[in-house]
């Protein structure tokens, strides 16, 4: 005689019952997420679909920004050379109105000890040599002479940077660069610098009146220090992040879809 439909895992689960070992009851059909639950879900889907959305379109409107930055700059470092700009001009004075602006600075070196700031250029690290210049219109302005080697570093500490011939300087007007480098704080008092910190390097050389906001990186020029080194580019990854934010949004919104369309497709041969 065989045994009834069902015997066998009734007998199954009363020796595991005499083991010890409890079975987790079998999940009903009403055991899925309230519809509640399921609307908050929806909503929080939706709600990261027009965030990714906004960042797409917000990434855009950076990328409008950037092109026109660039086409800016372009135009300032190929325009003609005009006088650096005076005291005039210093409060009003933006990154984005003024950086790499072509200017001539006419004058004498002052005297005193150069900065040197430490650099990573194409020609291997280094310093940058920074001047300070008396213009011929009264005000004090920043020179970057240029690049030198580690081994030439003692030389130009010596160097009083004072020159008694007047000096002609034709470069890019460059922004202060306050505070230090990637995680190295300037220290003034141990003459240690990682930015060129127009205020900081001004007060430590004792550079009091009408000194510029601004320093200007020498143009090309042979020996040392060598001009001309100015790395002028703009990072412009804006379009690869919109279509990233773009993606993710469009896949959010398909993982939202899917049971729907899911759904109908089981009830369409009921009908």
């Amino acid at each position: 005689m065989s045994p009834a439909p069902g015997a066998g895992r009734t007998t199954v689960e009363a020796r595991i019952g005499q083991a010890g070992i409890s079975l987790p009851a079998a999940p009903g059909k009403g055991s899925g997420r309230s519809p509640a639950s399921r609307l908050f879900l929806v909503l929080l889907g939706l709600l990261g679909v027009l965030v990714f959305v906004g960042l797409g379109i917000w990434q855009l409107e950076r990328r409008v920004w950037k092109v026109d930055l660039i086409a800016r700059v372009d135009q300032r470092i190929h325009a003609p050379v005009v006088d650096a700009p005076g005291p005039a001009t210093w409060g009003g004075m933006t990154a984005s109105g003024y950086e790499y602006s072509h200017v001539r600075l006419t004058g004498h070196f002052l005297g005193g000890a150069n900065t040197l700031v430490q650099a990573v250029t194409e020609l291997g690290g280094g310093y940058w040599v920074l001047t300070p210049m008396r213009t011929d219109r009264g005000f004090t302005v920043l020179v970057n002479r240029g690049f030198i080697p580690q081994e030439r570093k003692a030389e130009f500490e010596r160097e009083s940077g004072g020159f008694a011939a007047p000096a002609i300087i034709d470069g890019l007007l460059r922004m202060s660069e306050p505070g230090g480098g990637f995680l190295r704080s300037n220290d003034a008092a141990d003459n240690r610098w990682y930015s060129r910190d127009v205020a900081a390097i001004a007060a430590v050389r004792g550079l009091t009146n009408d000194v510029a906001p601004y320093f200007v990186d020498a143009a090309a020029s042979g020996g040392w220090p060598r001009g001309g080194l100015t790395v002028v580019t703009f990072r412009n990854s804006h379009l690869v992040y919109a279509l990233t934010w773009f993606t993710l949004a469009a896949m959010l919104a398909a993982a939202l879809a899917a049971p729907m369309i899911g759904r109908r497709r089981r009830r369409g041969p009921a009908r």
